[in-house]
């Protein structure tokens, strides 16, 4: 989850590489550290905590170089403290890392035993120790890496500096993410795309078990027999400036107002309503005519992408009338899952680096099972390693809470229930037609939501001081009563619950108390009538009832304590419409209570570590 920038070039690199780590803080905010290269020796400045920490130490005494590796750090092994902040060195030997190296005690004890001492708790510290323990044996730095690579077990994405040599950075990748980024008369190394994005738009994705070394001027790239190859650049196709704060006062609250246009950025070119058709190129070769070759379908995720699958899973049975399963990716390979080349998979990640599902996925590739994922980077592990993506256009997302990410999500998986449905002849051009209607009215529907702001602000101060709160909602609305509960967990650190409304007499309620918010999910639809049975259970026991209800739905007004209305829709995007209201609650009872709100303790925006 770490975040890494490397720099080699004409500019000063300690300005390059603190805008890196600004645009990457978002992976990791225990500690962070610089090492540039003056010309003769390399100089390491680190510090603990926050990233304006490191920069005041930088700015007291700048220095001076044109090549430098960078790192902000979300810690795994070894609490946060400026001893276990990277960089590390051993002799000439400077490296960061993300990942988690497995074997790091038994390579710690042999590296002892010839000698080496260590000075942090990290696994890091190890390979750097590894790699000098090999340059000491008359290797190369390329050898010496190639060498070490050879004895770690894990995941890591290393980017590494020798001082004998001041204008190279060397790197290797297994299981964490690394892009290169190509300019003229200089290049960098991240493990993220946003830190590139103010230097270069040309980028060359590293692929696990190649390393690859940088200057100023050259880019060479090796397979893991250590063959030199060629891989061309891709275009990326983000700006600096969406990478920005925009005058908001948190990315999440920019990201929050940014859905309806990542949702019509994610449904151009492929809704087309003079047609009333959805196009998806991406996968017309895995379907031949009117057919699905697919015995069922997994969704596998993490978090909020998990949620999304969800109701994914809602959306494709509906319609398609397909058997859907719906995995949690850190479960799902430890349990012997019957998988085939009748099975088809869709992971969801935002970054396409999610270690675990990640894992997943190469699971089921093994087993010769049709993989389509949905991912919003574009070239990120996730999508190459599957069969086809279907990409979510929401731009880069920098709070850690997942917003227009989830949204754009939902945006293509109804597209793809929708098509496939229409494809396998499921649903009539009718009904395909009322859907893709509704699908092109959904961001003026969202703006509207949206303009519920002030009222959600309002009702944030008497959630604000309770110690904990309830989302309750039936069939499709019940995840995202589960994501309005991680939401206010994440950014609040309040205690949260998502239930599905009919099992609270079931357990549940024995946690509604007088005063306990319960937030209630109640758009018009078949469960309306249930809702309103269990919105009384809950009354009769003293909850402080917030209903999100449709426009033109029975007053609630006696039964609840505030009433928040969303535009009339069907089933299949009321749950955009109401995600963006409990996503607004969470934001403004966590800027109401002062936490931070883009980089919420103990969290990081990207899982690249199991």
């Amino acid at each position: 989850m770490c975040g890494i920038v490397g720099y080699v070039g004409s500019k000063e690199a300690k300005n390059v590489l603190l805008d890196g780590l600004k645009r990457l803080e978002y992976r990791g905010y225990d500690s962070a550290g610089v090492a540039i290269h003056d010309g003769k020796n390399i100089i390491i400045k680190r510090s603990e905590g926050k990233l304006y920490n490191l920069e005041k130490l930088v700015n007291a005494e700048p220095p001076q170089g044109q090549a430098g590796i960078g790192h902000t750090r979300w810690a795994t092994h070894g609490r946060p403290s400026e001893t276990n902040a990277h960089p590390h060195r051993s002799g000439n030997i400077v490296i960061v890392h993300n990942g988690i190296i497995e074997n790091h005690a038994e390579l710690r004890e042999f590296l002892k035993t010839n000698g080496h001492e260590f000075s942090s708790e990290t696994d890091t510290e190890v390979v750097c120790h590894l790699i000098s323990y090999y340059i000491d044996r008359g290797k190369t730095t390329l050898e010496a890496l190639n060498e070490s690579l050879k004895r770690i077990k894990g995941s890591y994405a290393l980017v590494i500096m020798d001082e004998r040599e001041k204008d190279k950075i060397f790197m290797a990748k297994r299981g964490n993410p690394l892009v290169v980024g190509l300019a003229e008369n200089e290049n960098l190394v991240a493990s993220d795309i946003p830190a590139l994005l103010p230097y270069t738009k040309n980028v060359v994705f590293i692929e696990d078990g190649e390393t690859a070394v940088i200057t100023p001027n050259t880019f060479k790239l090796y397979s893991d027999k250590g063959e030199e190859i060629t891989r061309p650049a891709q275009i990326i196709p983000w700006s600096p400036l969406m990478a920005e704060r925009g005058g908001y006062k948190h990315f999440m609250l920019k990201e929050i107002h940014e859905q309806p246009i990542a949702i019509a950025d994610t449904f151009a070119g492929r809704l087309r309503p003079s047609k009333h058709d959805i196009v998806f190129d991406e996968i017309k070769d895995l379907l031949p005519a009117n057919d699905f070759p697919y015995d069922e379908i997994t969704i596998i995720a993490c978090g909020t992408s998990w949620h999304a699958g969800l109701i994914g899973k809602y959306f494709i049975e509906s319609l398609a009338r397909i058997r859907v399963n719906v995995e949690l990716a850190s479960e799902y390979r430890y349990r012997n899952p019957i998988i085939n080349n009748r099975t088809f998979i869709i992971p969801i990640s935002q970054s396409g680096e999610t270690a675990d599902t990640l894992a997943a996925l190469n699971l089921a590739k093994e087993k010769k099972a049709t993989i389509v994922s949905i991912c919003n980077v574009v070239g990120s592990s996730i999508t190459r390693a599957s069969n086809a993506t279907l990409y979510t256009h929401a731009g880069p997302e920098i709070g850690v809470a997942s917003t227009k990410t989830f949204t754009s999500q939902l945006a293509v998986l109804i597209m793809f229930a929708t098509y496939l449905a229409k494809h396998i002849k499921k649903i009539d051009e009718d009904t395909a037609c009322k859907i893709v209607e509704e699908l092109v009215s959904l961001p003026r529907k969202m703006r509207i939501v949206l303009e519920r702001a002030d009222q959600i602000k309002q009702i944030a101060d008497e959630v604000l001081n309770s110690p904990s709160a309830i989302f309750i909602g039936r069939g499709v609305n019940y995840p995202i009563a589960l994501e309005g509960a991680l939401k206010l967990k994440e950014i609040t650190y309040m205690h949260a619950e998502g239930f599905p409304a009919g099992e609270l007499k079931h357990g549940p309620i024995a946690l509604i108390d007088y005063g306990v918010p319960v937030i209630a999910l109640v758009p018009q639809d078949s469960t309306y009538d249930k809702m309103l049975s269990n919105i009384e259970e809950v009354r009769a026991r003293g909850a402080n009832i917030i209903a999100i209800i449709t426009n033109g739905n029975p007053d609630l007004t006696d039964k609840a304590s505030h009433v928040i209305s969303i535009p009339k829709a069907s089933s299949y995007t009321t749950p955009i419409l109401t995600s963006i209201l409990v996503q607004l609650l969470a934001y403004y009872v966590a800027d109401h209570k002062g936490t931070d709100v883009d980089q919420p303790r103990n969290l990081a925006k990207s899982v690249t570590v199991e």
